[in-house]
């Protein structure tokens, strides 16, 4: 087992914290535990998470992995089908923050 921390810093103020328990069994590395923040500056723009909603419907096709965003960035939470435990989610994450550096004046 072991423990990812850090952060991936961008143009513009973007950065993302990466939080992550890894395992290894016969060579295959999973992802038991995550969270990822995106931040602009000070301001958390987003988080994704995989805390179980089994109550939230709208989650279901992607239980448990789910994203947070504003307005009310604690309760509103959408699918997040770019999330794994099974493969490496960076690419997704560095992704999102290139779309969103090609979207800025």
């Amino acid at each position: 087992m072991g423990i990812l921390r850090g952060e991936l810093f961008f143009a513009q103020g973007y950065r993302v914290t990466i939080k992550e328990r890894l395992s290894a069994d016969d060579g295959t590395v999973l992802i038991e535990f995550y969270g990822y923040e995106i931040w602009r500056y000070v301001e958390k723009i987003a988080w994704y998470d995989a805390q179980p909603h089994p109550d939230n419907p709208e989650l279901a096709s992607t239980h448990p992995h789910h994203k947070h965003i504003p307005p009310n960035i604690k309760k509103n939470r959408i699918p997040a089908p770019n999330m794994s435990f099974t493969q490496p989610n960076l690419p997704a994450l560095i992704a999102e923050i290139e779309a969103l550096l090609a979207v800025q004046p």
